[in-house]
């Protein structure tokens, strides 16, 4: 396939794709002797000079395993069952459990247990606090623990002081309640982030993180429903107030399905017992060779871990999530607060919070669709990030008595939730290496805390129900997104010549494409094109694309 010359002044739609999408493949990761090239030869290395199970596992079958297109889907529905199900399951709860504090405002819990000032504003923020706080030791965690009991242990616990929540008639008692509760869920998206990487191809992870992502929207419509329901259940109890009810029913629905997420859940693709069967564990293991990212080592590397903080990538991920996450923790926490000041009773204000969940569900679904189009995350995440600056700055404006247009604009701000999954795969394809994958996850993971820390300090109590304050802040935040999204989606651009430049040098094509976001047909029409070039040129063995991605389950980061 040719491309256009570059003094032409034009560009190919694959060539814009490729140079938008930072897929760094390591050049020296080939059979290619760069000093019979009168280059110098570039000694392949794996931190620490460890190999991964994947690898160890692969090599013990001869390093190549056959199988059909059958099989390649076959395996994947398998993975989808028993992996992302009990994912989407487990975040579905985690946002139960920790929306129930939003919902429990509705029904007053403000008033019922005398909170003043800012108190509210820190039950909400304070779970972020937590999680900063215990960030480090669960980063940890993920590097040398199993996976999987790691999370079965801290969805237990969050779902036990969920429903000790309940019990809270205080400030203090709320307070430490849902301090406890962020300990425990400082866990879950690093968790996810990881698992994603060592299970699904690029092509796959972007609907995957989506469908965990979804199920948080999911939760937003179902939540507004439980609470409305338990909210007519104990109306004129003396023994349960309303917001009682909501932490120890959501605690209880969590706490009931942690068998279920113990029982599905598998480790990793090299211990997963649902892959027992003739080759599929092998057949799991190769589909994810594509990405030259492995799958998972259990050792920390410190050199990845001084890579990681001298990437300008780290930085800008972070201010990303930051940014994003202001907004996000104040209309969360406050939404129910917002919508009831407009001059809706109780059980109608908690109803109107379901809508949100749906336009969240449409708005992830269409941003993912486009980004598998058009092969680039940046244009559209920038797209999305003018309709919340739209809908929170005609809240400002729109007078209290036109009660249908101030629905309306805060409809239109809740755009907003399409924007953090995009973030999360976004970054997935662009970093490889456990521990740097882990540390990556971990310093973004800390800026998202930190925002959502801030995002609900920001919306002043005197300036209940507008809260004006709050709002201009999330507008300047989104904008200040923007702007950085654009300018990740051009530095991006840059690294990718470099990585051609390199290529060039080692005598492969400049412009590889990335099979993994491929489907399987094309991939393989690819693959064919690539080995018919490489004997052509007298390079390789004439394996072609499987020879570029020998380092693929080296424990090697994106630089490497």
């Amino acid at each position: 396939m040719s491309t256009p010359e570059k003094n032409q002044g034009v560009f190919s739609l694959e060539d814009e794709k490729l140079s938008t999408e930072h897929i760094e493949v390591a050049p020296s990761a080939t059979n290619y002797d760069g000093a019979e090239k009168g280059l110098p030869a570039r000694k392949k290395r794996t931190a620490n000079n460890q190999i991964d199970d994947a690898a160890r596992l692969l090599e013990e079958a001869g390093g190549h395993v056959d199988y059909t297109t059958e099989d390649n889907k076959r395996i994947l529905r398998k993975i989808d069952l028993f992996v992302c199900l009990p994912m989407c399951l487990v975040y579905f709860i985690q946002q139960l459990d920790k929306s129930a504090v939003s919902y429990a405002a509705v029904f007053d819990l403000r008033t019922e247990a005398n909170l003043h000032g800012s108190e509210y504003s820190w039950l909400s923020s304070v779970v972020y606090c937590a999680q900063l706080v215990c960030q480090p030791l669960s980063s940890y965690a993920l590097i040398v623990l199993p996976v999987k009991y790691w999370v079965i242990f801290n969805m237990t616990a969050w779902s036990i002081v969920t429903m000790c929540t309940g019990a809270a008639k205080n400030f203090t008692g709320l307070l430490l309640a849902r301090m406890f509760l962020g300990v425990f869920e400082a866990t879950i998206m690093p968790s996810f982030i990881l698992i994603t990487q060592m299970w699904w191809v690029r092509r796959e992870q972007s609907y995957r993180t989506v469908a965990y992502q979804i199920s948080n929207s999911f939760a937003a419509i179902l939540g507004p429903l439980l609470a409305y329901a338990i909210g007519k259940a104990v109306e004129g109890s003396t023994t349960v107030k309303p917001y009682q009810g909501i932490f120890i029913f959501m605690g209880g629905i969590s706490l009931a399905l942690v068998p279920f997420v113990w029982f599905m859940m598998p480790n990793s693709p090299t211990t997963a017992k649902f892959l027992r069967g003739g080759n599929d564990r092998l057949i799991a293991i190769h589909r994810l060779k594509d990405n030259n990212t492995g799958t998972k080592a259990s050792k920390f590397k410190w050199d990845q871990f001084w890579e990681t903080y001298k990437d300008p990538k780290t930085y800008m991920w972070a201010a990303m999530w930051l940014l994003c996450a202001i907004p996000s923790g104040g209309i969360g926490a406050f939404g129910g607060l917002i919508t009831k000041g407009f001059g809706f009773d109780t059980f109608t204000t908690i109803l109107l919070q379901m809508p949100p969940g749906g336009i969240g569900i449409i708005t992830i679904l269409v941003g993912i669709y486009v980004t598998n189009k058009i092969k680039m995350r940046w244009p559209v995440i920038a797209t999305i990030c003018i309709f919340p600056i739209a809908g929170a700055c005609a809240l400002t404006q729109v007078p209290n008595s036109k009660t249908g247009a101030l629905m309306a604009s805060y409809y239109v701000a809740y755009l907003l939730s399409a924007i953090q999954p995009l973030l999360v795969s976004w970054c997935n394809l662009n970093c490889a290496g456990t521990t740097k994958r882990v540390l990556t996850t971990a310093t973004m993971f800390g800026a998202l805390t930190v925002g959502n820390i801030v995002g609900p300090q920001v919306y002043l109590d005197r300036e209940s129900p507008k809260y004006h304050t709050g709002l201009y802040v999330d507008i300047a935040c989104w904008c200040l997104l923007l702007l950085l999204v654009i300018t990740m989606g051009f530095y991006l651009k840059v690294l990718n010549r470099r990585q051609e430049a390199r290529r060039v040098a080692l005598g492969m094509p400049a412009n590889l494409k990335d099979v993994s976001i491929m489907n399987t047909e094309e991939a393989d029409r690819y693959r064919a094109e690539l080995k018919e070039m490489m004997r052509a040129r007298g390079q390789g063995t004439g394996t072609g694309q499987g020879e570029l991605n020998e380092g693929a389950f080296d424990d090697m980061t994106d630089f490497e």
